[in-house]
């Protein structure tokens, strides 16, 4: 039991101690014909490992040819048996890593996510915790993804004398300031029911260490404690301190306004969610009618119910792929990239969680590189930067750096500069590194006014030879494309385009505008970030279209930039105020500005 597994502080010295290797099985390579013995690097035949029964052959035909005990070999398996929740899965994955010479921290990681992982039937977190305690007395040293799943192991059992003691080690080890252990600890004091814990973790975290998901572990502490009136005020220092809230953040506070009647913040959060949020998911539907009928606004309630079907209805994608399911056919690896990509783009975290795990567990589908890197996006783009970078560390092909970059990008999104430096030295070592990459750093370093390490990253991209080309807008009037250039004075009515674009700033302060250069990575003053921001490129593609075209028809612009928040809330107003509809393509999705609104629901 949990008890017998007290960690001594002697076994925080064995760390750095070499392993030695383990008693060899009866099919050890030293007993095997030579001839028989195949080096680390050769490749065994491909067998399917879409099902516990392919995994076993594929293990039989490594101890054959002697590549069991090859890490490069093993892992695939090891992954498969402890991640895909097969049932009798982990008693194979156990075996597996027990035949590994010389398991490494990314060996016991992936048995220890088996261990903990949700919805399984033969989960064990007391497995993960002697797991843990073996890894150090095998001289093996935890890394910083070994942590977090050890502590959801504690949660789990409620083990709050040993994660206390993970604490000490954590701090022994260093790693007290890696930001994915702080919010494991966090989170580990509330589901233990300790607020007060849970409070003392987060305070110890640096003010600029903090992240989103620091802030969602701390309200959900209080939540589990219904302590409603700190979960308030802790989400009101969040917002003040300028972090937006995630989904698991605004459920937190959803239950406190239940619970403490607090109508006019509910209902400013419902607002909220209707601004940032692409789709309103069950549970926060459910959140939203519980807090309105206890805050006795049953109309609000009924309203948020009735609204529940059409909140749901899910985009075409999923709705031709459960119509595909729903007539007996088979969706293969292809279709659920599709599927996976349509949740990704829309924002539809719930139900691609639940079709990665159909298509692992109900149709044997073996996730390959990008199904992985569609969650990856999915997650990191819905603010789980924790879970994102777990994912990427456990895919059995190994990292690639299509997910590192959805990282990378999530991380300018959510303002994690920390990660966003890591993506990109995974990047490096990938050698997949592109100009846009460092410019994400270096626009982010830009932000917080670190000007040396912005222009410091730049340079590196010069260095490299990775030349960015200039961002551009495109309109198309009567047939003709007409493309600008952020300042752009080489058009032939460039007068008048500037003339009309005056005209609609003029109009849009008229209704309280205040142009937004928090993004304009320019070491000048507020004057000349403005003066950039009015005459971006999209903004004059804008202009000529409204100047250039009757009204009626949308405007049609192409960008090769993503689009920034200071466009978008720019080409909204436009919209309402001259009561036209603009249609955006930028470099990742379309954009349908119509009354005010845009299709996207504000996420991109």
């Amino acid at each position: 039991m949990v008890g017998d597994l007290v960690l001594s502080q002697a076994q925080t010295h064995q760390v750095a101690t070499p392993r030695t290797a383990a008693p060899a099985p009866a099919q050890a390579l030293e007993k095997r014909p030579r001839d028989q013995v195949q080096p680390c690097g050769t490749a065994a035949a491909a067998v399917p490992l879409r099902s516990l029964d392919g995994v076993r052959k594929a293990h039989a035909r490594h101890i054959k040819l002697g590549l069991d005990r090859c890490p490069r070999h093993a892992r695939p398996l090891l992954a498969a048996c402890a991640l895909w929740g097969w049932s009798g899965g982990m008693e194979l994955a156990a075996s597996i890593f027990e035949s590994l010479v010389e398991p490494e921290a990314f060996d016991y990681n992936t048995l220890m996510r088996g261990h903990v992982g949700g919805g399984r039937g033969d989960r064990e977190p007391a497995a993960a915790l002697r797991l843990y305690v073996d890894m150090l007395e095998a001289g093996v040293g935890p890394d910083s993804y070994t942590f977090p799943f050890v502590l959801k192991a504690c949660a789990q059992l409620a083990a709050l004398q040993e994660g206390r003691q993970l604490q000490a080690h954590i701090v022994k080890l260093g790693f007290q300031h890696d930001e994915h252990v702080q919010n494991s600890l966090i989170s580990f004091y509330g589901k233990c029911g300790e607020p007060a814990m849970a409070r003392l973790a987060f305070d110890r975290v640096e003010a600029e260490e903090r992240t989103t998901a620091s802030w969602s572990a701390l309200l959900a502490a209080y939540t589990k404690a219904e302590l409603w009136g700190e979960c308030l005020e802790s989400f009101g220092a969040m917002v003040l301190d300028g972090w937006r809230p995630d989904e698991s953040s605004m459920v937190s506070v959803l239950s406190s306004c239940a619970h403490l009647g607090a109508f006019d913040v509910g209902r400013s959060i419902h607002c909220a969610l209707l601004r940032n949020t692409a789709r309103l998911n069950a549970i926060m539907q459910t959140s939203l009618v519980d807090m309105y009928a206890k805050c006795g606004s049953i109309e609000k309630a009924a309203a948020v119910f009735d609204a529940m079907e059409d909140k749901n209805a899910w985009t075409k994608a999923l709705q031709v792929f459960y119509a595909m399911v729903r007539e007996g056919h088979a969706p293969d690896a292809a279709a659920y990239v599709g599927v996976l990509n349509a949740c990704s783009r829309a924002g539809l975290l719930e139900d691609g969680l639940r079709c990665f795990d159909r298509m692992r567990l109900e149709h044997k589908v073996a996730p390959n590189a990008q199904h992985y890197g569609c969650m990856v996006d999915l997650m990191a783009r819905a603010g789980r930067l924790d879970d994102a970078r777990a994912l990427i560390g456990s895919m059995p092909t190994g990292p690639t750096d299509t997910a590192w970059r959805s990282l990378l990008n999530a991380c300018r999104i959510h303002g994690d500069l920390d990660l966003a430096e890591r993506a990109l030295e995974e990047l490096r070592r990938l050698g997949a590194t592109n100009a846009g990459d460092y410019v994400i750093v270096a626009d982010m370093h830009a932000r917080t006014k670190n000007w040396p390490a912005a222009a410091a990253f730049r340079t590196e991209a010069v260095d490299w030879g990775l030349a960015q080309s200039p961002g551009f807008s495109a309109v198309e009037v009567r047939g003709e494309l007409h493309r600008f250039v952020s300042q752009d004075m080489s058009h032939p009515r460039t007068r008048d385009i500037y003339e009309m674009l005056h005209q609609m700033e003029w109009q849009l302060r008229f209704d309280g505008y205040k142009p937004d250069t928090s993004e304009v990575p320019l070491d000048v003053g507020e004057e000349e970030k403005r003066r950039v921001v009015a005459a971006h490129s999209q903004k004059l593609a804008m202009a000529f279209g409204l100047l250039s075209t009757p009204e009626g028809p949308p405007v049609r612009v192409v960008t090769s930039l993503r689009m920034s928040k200071e466009c978008h809330a720019y080409s909204a107003l436009i919209s309402e105020i001259f009561r036209r509809e603009i249609v955006i393509r930028d470099r990742n999705r379309l954009h349908r500005f119509r009354r005010g609104a845009c299709t996207c629901s504000d996420y991109w």
